[in-house]
């Protein structure tokens, strides 16, 4: 190593103080923003604004209840809170992530529950809006596929449900498969959300830890597990597209082209679970962007897995850009006509927070002090020969110009790649959800919706000091005990 350079994925929270009281006054802000959100949304409603979400900022309803998950919930969360964080500090790796994937399936089974076996599982996915309402009409597959764009805009006799048409066939595409090898009905529909969105909590370790970080992936991985966004998970289609999205990321980060190109195929697969998903473009390259060697070929061959699963769609009949004009028009057929943009891009961020949990700002607010902490030695490792400021007389000055603009982008580029992963993903994922906010296509209903990003904010957990970890991730899980306690909230 030169002299002067650091390891780009070494911890930096003891580059940070451990006592801080700048953490309380972001948890201070937090429930300020919820209070607020809620409270304008309850005016909101009573004055007949159509915010479509009686207990906005969530899409759901008041109903303090209990139920059989309760206590169940209660055993999981003390569980994890006791041993299993003393745990994670030292087991082998292979029994951490596979207990750490049977406790976040417990937990989220749990909160199901409270609401009961039939309305917490069986009948989730069953109502009209539902992928599900559809699966009986689709008998040729390739028939249905090459209609797909037909169907979307509403208002007619054979338009799409409400969430089949509001994203693309890939969605409707796991429902029927799971029907046709005999795993159809509302039941087992909602299991396989849970199952496979319980994976995050292997998939995210998995990733910081290829990625360099693996004390990182330690720390993060109970605050999976206790993940408020679980409420969600059990049951509706994000979790299983957040697992799957999950699942591609991590395969880009894991050595090997082969990792590589099946990473590509799950993340060209997800651009068809949701439109949304071209927003997991700035999460993949952060992943490169980190990847300790052979970014290169990583790339390539992520690529050419995303460009195979478009290919096979287009070919098959649904273009996925037509699909998308249509879905902004039926988009606003319907219910986000009336919900305010004013209220939603503000309130949505409550509704985030609700999913990834009050530990989410205080943790960004951490690695946001980490990277500041380690700029100096970022910028020493990418240091480089002088440039000519381009500000000064030089011969050939749009030469020089273009030199300049060249150099800043190669040091920038080393700037990024000099970040740790506990930085860079959480940043990407930020980013995603501002750019999802704004574009007016994410008013309500995020706190499901944004799922696959939530759970890559809070890899930023890393940069607590060990000894408050406890206490955040007992606040991640009363934060889904209390939403799930006190709403009964709809997918």
């Amino acid at each position: 190593m030169r002299p002067g350079a650091t390891l780009p994925h070494s911890p930096v929270s003891d580059r940070v103080p451990a006592r801080d009281g700048g953490d309380l006054v972001v948890l201070g802000v937090e429930a300020a923003l919820l209070a607020t959100a809620v409270v304008i949304g309850a005016v909101l409603n009573h004055r007949g604004v159509d915010l479509h979400a009686e207990a906005a900022p969530l899409y759901a309803t008041w109903r303090p209840h209990l139920g059989w998950g309760t206590p169940v919930a209660l055993l999981v969360a003390v569980a994890v809170l006791g041993p299993g964080l003393r745990w994670a500090r030292a087991a082998r790796w292979g029994p951490l992530l596979f207990a750490g994937y049977l406790a976040a399936v417990a937990w989220t089974l749990a909160l199901a529950m409270v609401d009961g076996w039939s309305a917490g599982l069986a009948r989730r996915l069953t109502p009209q809006a539902e992928y599900l309402h559809e699966v009986p009409r689709v008998t040729d597959v390739g028939r249905m596929l090459a209609g797909f764009t037909d169907r979307i805009l509403d208002f007619q006799p054979d338009s799409w449900s409400t969430h089949t048409a509001g994203h693309p066939p890939g969605a409707l595409l796991l429902f029927v498969g799971l029907d046709r090898i005999g795993l159809g009905g509302g039941t087992a529909a909602a299991l396989a959300c849970v199952l496979v969105g319980a994976t995050v909590a292997v998939s995210v370790p998995v990733a910081l830890r290829a990625l360099g970080a693996g004390e990182a992936a330690r720390a993060v991985l109970p605050f999976l597990v206790l993940l408020p966004g679980a409420v969600w998970v059990g049951a509706s289609a994000d979790g299983v597209f957040t697992g799957v999205v999950a699942a591609g990321l991590a395969l880009l980060a894991v050595r090997g082209p082969a990792f590589a190109l099946a990473g590509g195929l799950l993340l060209g697969f997800a651009l068809y679970l949701s439109y949304g998903f071209v927003l997991v473009a700035p999460l993949a390259l952060a992943v490169l962007a980190v990847r300790p060697a052979r970014r290169r070929g990583a790339m390539f061959a992520g690529a050419a897995g995303v460009a195979a699963v478009v290919v096979m769609f287009t070919v098959a009949g649904f273009q996925w850009w037509r699909g998308y004009d249509l879905v902004v028009e039926r988009y606003y057929q319907g219910w986000a006509a009336d919900r305010p943009y004013g209220y939603w891009v503000w309130a949505n961020l409550a509704a985030l927070l609700l999913a990834a949990g009050p530990v989410a700002g205080p943790a960004l607010r951490r690695a946001l002090l980490a990277a500041r902490a380690g700029r100096g030695a970022v910028t020493r490792v990418g240091s480089g020969p002088s440039v000519p400021s381009a500000g000064g007389p030089e011969p050939g000055g749009s030469a020089v110009r273009g030199l300049v603009r060249h150099h800043r982008l190669v040091a920038l580029a080393r700037r990024v790649r000099g970040c740790e992963p506990t930085v860079l993903l959480p940043a990407a994922a930020a980013l995603a959800v501002a750019a999802a906010d704004l574009s007016g296509m994410s008013k309500a209903e995020v706190e499901r919706i944004w799922l696959p990003f939530a759970v890559w904010l809070l890899v930023a957990v890393a940069h607590l000091p060990a000894p408050a970890r406890r206490w955040w991730l007992a606040g991640q899980a009363l934060t889904a005990l209390a939403v799930n306690h006190l709403l009964f909230t709809v997918s």
